[in-house]
């Protein structure tokens, strides 16, 4: 095969960069190549996320230690051409190409190439290679490839490209400290990169067709990997002949999304007890050194009940946001998501979405923020403004803490009615976003929709490094993103619940004293029943008359009809700032003025203790039932609503979607209430 160097404009060539140089490296390649585990693999679990400057496109990075010290290793997202079609290929470009602001040209570039689709990845190489930054190919799941038949020419592969190719396992760390040493090589000594007849003409230079750049392709993957093994096609055709199915497919689905649910209550049972009693042990400790009396009782219920409380109260939950995300990470690296994706088309089609928006809706489970910025890749205005519209009724993991406390309120020894209830929440956002969905298209945003191609990557093993990786990154998001809102709102509302003071009623007064008339008569059971029944006529006394109080009793006749007392009301009105929030929110309200260290009570068993004015329990299965299903299709998030304003360039858009959600998350309550008081 005759080779030419690849033509390159005399200004664009790059001084050679010694060793001690380099200190950025960019980590290219397709999407499902292996190039996220790569990563991991490389950095460890160091990593951190944030944006691109100027883009709304997340990035990842971190460190990798050379001979002659530390460099910073930026994963790009995903991109099979640097004729890019969407914002995610685009950022990835222009970092590459060093575009974007305040974000310099990489020094060097590790081009991820899969092994068992050669052809399609070495299209991406064709543009990667004559910008002349130092390159070196790391050839993932050569290990699949060897099982499906592939026999590979490596030595024959690194001269068609005219880089390194280094064959790696990343998730058994194989070939991981070679690409080091590559790494260092070409810096030092870069190679020429060596390209067929074909494409003399370099599209990247001067406009070659695409067609050149595929037959390029084909040719070399054809000359440097034999075909596909028959066995990797035969068993990949049988899991898919079932997997894909219209009708099987959406079943399985169903049913491993109700397996890790059910999962999620049975493994997380235990670190929420681990945390329960960390935080009850801590609140306990700082309340046995504080001093007492006068304004010490108001610090130290501020500490207790403000801090501690409201901050333990929201991280509880934590453990079953970190099994969610492990579980969704193992599935997308399977392999298996995207056939999720694939059936979920079909459906989605027919309710007038198009396939490109079961990414957004997918990853607004996570978080309703990036899944409005991810809607870019939908070309057509109209479906991205619907998906943008019900994106946000898709459970997200602020979601997650509210569920989370409502079922545990109901079915807390009970794991598969858990398990089912939590499906059911999530099941009923998709319902909500598809009938929403469905409604807009035949109204307000009439059109047509696009057809989609999704890509079905090869399955392969999940890496449990790099499902563990991306866990650990999202739940320290999560934290870092509901913690300070936590602790701001959860001090707040200890304020309002606190203040202003109040002497105690009557009641309580002469509750005290009779208390103590019958412990000196030799009954200190009835002594105690009283003077608890005092402290409660008191703390109630006092909420009522707090600013808190006051708000709530001016809201609860809204709320009446779906079951919530004046202190759920003030949940609600409080968790508009993020829905976690109303954790934290009965977390202190229903604790002001109680000792939990020295009564060991749980949240749970402190809500379940809640009474109304007239006796009877606030928490009961229709106000359970009401509460989750108006935090499943309510707004209750500020943060979305900005974003929202941002993605469609006005407010008009972001006010239709709180009303419309507004008033769907109050009718489906308002009829679930209703409904569940007569069984009851």
């Amino acid at each position: 095969m005759t080779t030419l160097s690849l033509p390159v404009a005399p200004s664009s060539r790059r001084p050679r960069l010694q060793p001690g140089g380099l200190q950025r490296v960019a980590l290219v390649g397709n999407p499902n190549a292996g190039k996220t585990t790569l990563f991991n693999a490389l950095t460890g679990l160091r990593a951190k996320t944030s944006n691109f400057p100027g883009t709304t496109v997340e990035k990842r990075q971190g460190q990798l230690t050379l001979s002659h010290g530390p460099v910073s290793v930026i994963d790009l997202p995903g991109l099979y051409s640097l004729d890019a079609a969407t914002q995610e290929e685009q950022v990835a470009r222009d970092a590459l190409l060093g575009r974007l602001s305040d974000e310099q040209t990489p020094d060097a570039a590790i081009l991820v190439l899969d092994a068992t689709n050669l052809d399609r990845n070495l299209f991406l190489a064709s543009q990667v290679l004559p910008l002349e930054v130092p390159t070196v190919v790391a050839l993932t799941m050569v290990d699949a490839a060897q099982r499906g038949g592939i026999t590979l020419d490596l030595p024959k592969l690194s001269t068609e490209l005219g880089c390194p190719v280094v064959p790696v396992n990343a998730p058994k760390n194989e070939g991981v400290e070679a690409l080091r040493s590559a790494l260092e090589g070409i810096v030092a000594a870069p190679a020429t990169p060596k390209i067929t007849n074909e494409l003399a003409e370099c599209g990247t230079c001067s406009g070659c067709p695409f067609s050149a750049r595929y037959d390029w392709a084909e040719s070399v993957g054809s000359g440097c990997a034999s075909q596909p093994g028959e066995s990797m096609g035969r068993t990949t055709e049988r899991l898919d002949r079932v997997l894909t199915h219209k009708r099987v497919g959406v079943l399985l689905f169903a049913l491993v999304m109700l397996v890790v649910f059910w999962m999620i209550f049975s493994i997380a049972q235990h670190p929420m007890g681990w945390i329960e009693t960390l935080f009850g042990t801590v609140g306990g400790a700082v309340a046995s050194v504080m001093p007492a009396g006068g304004v010490w009782d108001d610090a130290t219920s501020l500490l207790v009940d403000g801090v501690i409380g409201g901050v333990g109260g929201m991280l509880v939950f934590l453990p079953q946001i970190a099994i969610l995300f492990f579980f969704i990470a193992l599935l997308e690296d399977s392999g298996y998501l995207a056939r999720a994706a694939f059936v979920m088309d079909r459906l989605m089609h027919r309710v007038g979405l198009p396939g490109k928006s079961f990414v957004p809706l997918l990853s607004a489970h996570a978080c309703a923020l990036p899944a409005i910025m991810s809607t870019r890749v939908i070309e057509n205005k109209r479906d991205r403004l619907v998906t943008i519209l019900v994106a946000p009724l898709m459970t997200c993991s602020a979601r997650v803490p509210v569920y989370a406390l409502i079922v545990a309120l109901l079915f807390a020894d009970r794991p598969w009615l858990a398990s089912l209830t939590f499906a059911g929440a999530y099941a009923l956002g998709v319902v909500a976003a598809l009938v929403m969905a469905v409604l807009f298209k035949r109204t307000i945003l009439r059109g047509d929709t696009d057809p989609t191609v999704i890509e079905l990557p090869n399955y392969r093993w999940p890496s449990l490094r790099n499902a563990l990786s991306l866990t650990l990154d999202r739940c320290w998001i999560f934290i870092k993103k509901a913690g300070t809102i936590i602790l701001v709102i959860s001090v707040v509302l200890w304020a309002m619940a606190t203040y202003p003071k109040t002497d105690a009623p009557a009641e309580a007064v002469a509750l005290e004293t009779q208390a103590a008339q019958v412990e000196a008569e030799g009954n200190p059971a009835a002594a105690e029943a009283m003077r608890a029944e005092a402290e409660h006529l008191t703390n109630q006394n006092a909420l009522d008359h707090s600013i808190a109080g006051r708000i709530g009793n001016f809201i609860e006749p809204v709320f009446a009809p779906l079951g919530f007392d004046e202190r759920i009301s003030i949940g609600v009105f409080t968790s508009f700032a993020a829905r976690e929030v109303i954790v934290s929110t009965l977390a202190v309200l229903y604790g002001v003025g109680e000792d939990a260290a020295e009564d060991d009570a749980t949240m749970r068993e402190t809500l379940l203790a809640a009474k109304r004015d007239d006796g009877t329990p606030v928490f009961t299965l229709a106000t359970c039932l009401s509460l989750l299903v108006f935090y499943v299709l309510a707004m209750q998030c500020l943060p979305t609503q900005a974003v929202t304003k941002r993605e469609t360039g006005s407010w008009g858009w972001a006010g239709f979607q709180l009303a419309y959600m507004t008033v769907l998350a109050y009718s489906a309550a308002l009829v679930t209430y209703q409904v569940a008081s007569l069984w009851a």
